[in-house]
């Protein structure tokens, strides 16, 4: 598919290329969150078990996560705008198949087809950012924006979810993509520029396939877990050639006459550790909203538009804590805002495991609210420290290597909260487990962050 290329309109300043970018990663972030409410109704109506149920969601991140690398390659071999245009079509297209699934196996496959075009997408929209606004200054106010829209969606996502499954139908969540994806990719055509091309940079097919396989498996493994047992051989055959993949990618990125990041930037503190920072508190907050959905319907009784507003004080608090922490980090500096997010959020988790098996929902506000603004608080400074620690001609793959960990990082949250809950003696129990273990992952993140995140923004 080809894209015709314009020149923008305006200039550097312009809010054009921002809006448009956005709306594409609004696109994604809504499509993630307003599900998370409808699966539970999807999985009723078209008979999903509870892993039927993990594999609608999972489906699309693992491959989501898979394929992030293969898409920030594309960007910055055949041009940033180009892929992400390509993205947002096959997005819009499969949203469409979404609606339109008879059954479960019709919209796991759509939901595959979806994670592919969300995976074009969301390296380039960092890198287009970049591209687009090249002063420190504006580019920090335009991460820190990326990171609100992330906000918005993430706190409009449960609601609208809740509304429409609610009014008009679960198809419907799939089907407000489309006006989305049409006026994004208008906008993008329209106001962004066409992006640098590396065309001499080959693509590492192996070193794709081994992060494929290395997602695709720890996440199948994860999901198993809970129906067969953490101790069946399947599950930790699972989890070995999980591992043994992502040993596997290693090595190929040593030996690779074209890595997809050179070994000099994977070495990096702050391109590691602010990409294990991103897959931490990934896992934290998307576990959390998981497995709080499946506990609001399956549990109190909610329906799908209660369970929206019971989960809004913890979305609602992302809509400004990335734009504030855009604004902070030109006086303190990255690492302050992301340590104090983690360990915000890390005492969120923490007060929801401690306050027992079954506990009044007032009770469970301040800890949501803390976990949704500690994420979001950190998202902006761990975004321009892998960003940072980049040259231009690798921010596609800079970006993809972000996205992929933070993705990963969704992926095994949510399979790890749902097998939690299917393997606990007790629903309550399995749920004090999941928040007790996305705490720790708050904490640990909390760690990484103190020794890895540049205290200046100069500093990589």
């Amino acid at each position: 598919m080809a894209f015709a290329e314009s020149a923008p309109v305006g200039g550097r300043r312009s809010w054009a290329p921002l809006l448009a970018v956005c709306a594409g990663y609004f696109m994604v972030i809504l499509d993630v969150t307003a599900l998370n409410v409808a699966v539970p109704v999807i999985g009723r109506e078209l008979t999903a078990s509870l892993t039927g149920i993990q594999w609608i969601t999972d489906g699309y991140t693992l491959v989501f996560a898979g394929f992030l690398l293969t898409g920030g390659a594309l960007g910055d071999r055949l041009g940033n705008r180009r892929v992400f245009c390509w993205g947002v079509a096959v997005f819009t297209l499969s949203s469409a198949a979404c609606a339109l699934a008879v059954d479960t196996p019709f919209l796991v496959a759509a939901r595959l087809v979806e994670g592919l075009g969300a995976a074009l997408i969301v390296p380039g929209s960092l890198a287009l950012l970049q591209q687009s606004y090249p002063a420190s200054a504006a580019r920090s106010r335009a991460f820190g924006l990326w990171g609100s829209m992330a906000g918005v969606a993430a706190a409009a996502g449960p609601l609208l979810g809740g509304l429409l499954v609610s009014t008009l139908g679960w198809r419907w969540v799939f089907l407000v993509n489309l006006p989305v994806g049409v006026a994004c990719l208008l906008l993008t055509l329209r106001h962004v520029s066409r992006s640098p091309r590396h065309p001499s940079r080959a693509l590492d097919w192996p070193a794709q396939c081994a992060v494929v396989a290395a997602v695709a498996l720890l996440t199948a493994a994860l999901n198993e877990a809970g129906r067969r047992g953490w101790s069946d051989p399947a599950v930790l055959a699972g989890v070995g050639l999980a591992a043994l993949a992502a040993v596997a990618f290693a090595v190929r990125e040593r030996l690779a006459r074209s890595p997809v990041l050179p070994p000099s930037l994977l070495r990096s503190r702050a391109m590691s550790g602010g990409a294990a920072v991103g897959l931490l508190f990934n896992f934290g907050f998307y576990g959390m909203v998981f497995t709080a959905s499946l506990e609001f319907q399956r549990q109190r009784g909610f329906s799908a538009l209660g369970t929206g507003l019971a989960l809004f004080p913890a979305v609602a608090m992302t809509m400004f804590a990335s734009v504030l922490s855009g604004r902070l980090a030109r006086r303190t500096g990255d690492r302050p805002l992301v340590v104090s997010g983690m360990l915000l959020a890390g005492l969120g988790l923490t007060g929801w495991a401690a306050a027992g098996t079954d506990p009044a929902y007032p009770l469970l506000v301040a800890p949501m609210m803390a976990a949704g603004f500690g994420t979001s608080f950190a998202l902006t400074g761990s975004t321009a420290t892998v960003m940072g620690a980049a040259p231009a001609e690798y921010s596609g793959a800079a970006s993809a290597l972000f996205n992929t960990t933070r993705q990963i990082g969704s992926a095994t949250g949510v399979a790890l909260g749902g097998s939690l809950l299917a393997s606990a003696a007790d629903y309550g129990t399995g749920l004090r487990v999941s928040m007790a273990v996305g705490a720790l992952a708050y904490l640990t993140a909390a760690a990484l962050a103190w020794l890895c995140v540049p205290a200046r923004p100069d500093q990589t």
